[in-house]
Protein backbone atom coordinates (compact mmCIF):
# COMPACT_ATOMS: atom_id res chain seq x y z
CA UNK A 1 0.00 0.00 0.00
CA UNK A 2 0.93 3.94 -0.09
CA UNK A 3 1.23 6.41 2.67
CA UNK A 4 1.25 9.68 2.56
CA UNK A 5 2.74 11.25 5.88
CA UNK A 6 2.83 15.07 6.60
CA UNK A 7 4.67 17.19 8.57
CA UNK A 8 5.51 21.83 9.22
CA UNK A 9 2.17 22.52 10.58
CA UNK A 10 1.59 24.94 13.40
CA UNK A 11 0.72 28.32 15.03
CA UNK A 12 2.29 31.38 13.51
CA UNK A 13 1.81 35.34 13.22
CA UNK A 14 0.42 36.86 10.44
CA UNK A 15 3.56 37.85 8.23
CA UNK A 16 5.46 34.67 9.31
CA UNK A 17 6.37 31.57 7.37
CA UNK A 18 6.24 27.53 7.68
CA UNK A 19 6.99 24.78 5.60
CA UNK A 20 5.44 21.68 4.90
CA UNK A 21 6.38 18.39 4.05
CA UNK A 22 4.72 15.19 2.68
CA UNK A 23 6.54 11.94 1.68
CA UNK A 24 5.25 9.11 -0.05
CA UNK A 25 5.86 5.77 0.99
CA UNK A 26 5.23 2.07 0.02
CA UNK A 27 4.95 0.36 -2.95
CA UNK A 28 5.25 3.11 -5.66
CA UNK A 29 6.11 2.63 -9.24
CA UNK A 30 5.93 6.12 -10.11
CA UNK A 31 4.66 9.74 -9.01
CA UNK A 32 2.50 11.73 -10.92
CA UNK A 33 1.30 14.86 -9.66
CA UNK A 34 2.03 16.15 -6.62
CA UNK A 35 0.43 19.20 -4.55
CA UNK A 36 -1.39 20.80 -1.30
CA UNK A 37 -5.21 21.46 -1.26
CA UNK A 38 -6.34 23.33 1.83
CA UNK A 39 -9.80 23.24 3.50
CA UNK A 40 -11.09 25.73 6.18
CA UNK A 41 -13.90 25.50 8.55
CA UNK A 42 -17.30 25.72 6.79
CA UNK A 43 -15.39 25.83 3.24
CA UNK A 44 -15.09 23.64 0.53
CA UNK A 45 -11.26 21.52 0.09
CA UNK A 46 -9.19 23.77 -2.51
CA UNK A 47 -6.39 23.69 -3.98
CA UNK A 48 -3.28 25.46 -3.05
CA UNK A 49 -1.09 24.45 -5.37
CA UNK A 50 0.55 21.36 -7.45
CA UNK A 51 3.54 20.20 -9.37
CA UNK A 52 3.97 17.26 -12.33
CA UNK A 53 6.82 15.48 -12.21
CA UNK A 54 8.34 17.24 -14.93
CA UNK A 55 8.64 20.35 -12.65
CA UNK A 56 5.51 22.34 -13.99
CA UNK A 57 3.17 24.28 -10.95
CA UNK A 58 -0.04 25.69 -10.51
CA UNK A 59 -1.24 28.03 -7.80
CA UNK A 60 -4.27 29.27 -6.32
CA UNK A 61 -4.36 33.00 -7.13
CA UNK A 62 -4.88 33.67 -3.50
CA UNK A 63 -1.51 32.43 -2.82
CA UNK A 64 1.07 32.95 -5.64
CA UNK A 65 3.97 35.37 -4.76
CA UNK A 66 4.01 34.08 -1.76
CA UNK A 67 3.62 30.26 -1.22
CA UNK A 68 6.52 27.77 -3.14
CA UNK A 69 5.57 24.35 -4.04
CA UNK A 70 8.91 22.25 -4.50
CA UNK A 71 9.40 18.28 -4.76
CA UNK A 72 12.65 15.57 -4.12
CA UNK A 73 11.57 12.91 -6.27
CA UNK A 74 14.65 10.99 -5.02
CA UNK A 75 12.70 11.26 -1.66
CA UNK A 76 9.19 10.90 -3.27
CA UNK A 77 8.59 14.51 -1.16
CA UNK A 78 6.78 17.30 -1.44
CA UNK A 79 7.14 20.71 0.31
CA UNK A 80 5.44 23.98 0.34
CA UNK A 81 7.62 27.14 1.61
CA UNK A 82 4.31 29.60 2.77
CA UNK A 83 5.55 33.11 3.48
CA UNK A 84 3.90 36.13 4.32
CA UNK A 85 1.32 34.27 6.12
CA UNK A 86 -2.39 35.46 6.52
CA UNK A 87 -4.87 34.96 8.82
CA UNK A 88 -7.42 33.40 5.57
CA UNK A 89 -4.20 31.02 5.57
CA UNK A 90 -5.51 29.03 7.96
CA UNK A 91 -6.95 25.79 7.60
CA UNK A 92 -6.29 22.22 7.35
CA UNK A 93 -3.53 21.20 4.57
CA UNK A 94 -3.69 18.02 2.75
CA UNK A 95 -0.95 16.49 0.64
CA UNK A 96 -2.41 15.06 -2.53
CA UNK A 97 -0.08 12.64 -4.91
CA UNK A 98 -1.18 10.52 -7.85
CA UNK A 99 0.77 7.62 -7.56
CA UNK A 100 1.00 4.01 -9.91
CA UNK A 101 1.78 1.68 -7.37
CA UNK A 102 2.41 -2.27 -7.50
CA UNK A 103 -0.20 -4.64 -7.01
CA UNK A 104 0.42 -8.68 -5.58
CA UNK A 105 1.06 -9.85 -9.09
CA UNK A 106 3.17 -6.72 -9.92
CA UNK A 107 0.85 -5.20 -11.84
CA UNK A 108 0.42 -1.63 -11.61
CA UNK A 109 -2.49 0.81 -10.77
CA UNK A 110 -3.00 4.26 -10.30
CA UNK A 111 -5.06 6.43 -8.35
CA UNK A 112 -5.00 9.42 -5.81
CA UNK A 113 -3.85 9.72 -2.46
CA UNK A 114 -4.69 11.98 0.32
CA UNK A 115 -2.67 12.90 3.97
CA UNK A 116 -3.91 12.83 6.64
CA UNK A 117 -3.73 16.50 7.41
CA UNK A 118 -1.54 19.00 9.12
CA UNK A 119 -3.02 22.55 10.78
CA UNK A 120 -1.71 25.18 9.71
CA UNK A 121 -3.01 28.64 11.95
CA UNK A 122 -1.98 32.38 11.35
CA UNK A 123 -3.07 34.72 13.98
CA UNK A 124 -3.62 38.59 13.60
Amino acid sequence: QVQLVESGGGLVQAGGSLKLSCAASGSIFSINTMGWYRQAPGKQRELVATMTSGGSTNYADSVKGRFTISRDNAKNTVYLQMNSLKPEDTAVYYCYADIQRFTITSATIRRNYWGQGTQVTVSS
